[in-house]
């Protein structure tokens, strides 16, 4: 996964990180927090979503100056075929039953070939489908 680490932080850049890593992770790949800023806004515990922003040493929600995202987490695009069932679990109305509805649907299907495909997943209807599909790619 492919993460960007900018703020108070020794090496700011983009980093490849393995799957299921944590903010710390990311953290530690940028050398570390410059001197005197403060993680108290980041959640160091927290899964990565490949191609999140992670800002150190700003409020809560931050995000670089001039970057439209607000909350990484939450505005994330998963890839369908690639993406973790904790990641999956990220995705508003997924837990951990569909997350691995989801993932049991791309195992027995060979992936997915469109979003669309979502909507054969036990589970998600028509209103589900239209929360997620602006969240999720193929």
């Amino acid at each position: 996964m492919t993460v960007h680490v900018t703020g108070k932080i020794h090496k700011p850049g983009v980093y490849q990180l393995p799957s299921g890593s944590r903010v710390t992770d990311a953290v530690t790949a940028a050398g570390g927090v410059s001197r005197g800023a403060s993680t108290g806004s980041l959640n160091l515990a927290r899964r990565l979503i490949d191609g999140e922003q992670i800002v150190v040493g700003g409020a809560a929600g931050q995000a670089a100056p001039g970057s439209p995202i607000t909350d990484p987490a939450a505005s994330a695009v998963l890839d369908l075929n690639s993406a973790t069932t904790d990641q999956l679990e990220q995705l508003p109305g997924v837990g951990e039953v569909l997350a691995a509805r989801i993932a049991e649907f791309r195992n027995s299907h060979g992936g997915f070939a469109t979003v669309e495909q979502l909507r054969e997943v036990s589970g998600i209807g028509p209103r589900k489908f239209d929360e997620l599909k602006a969240r999720v790619r193929v």
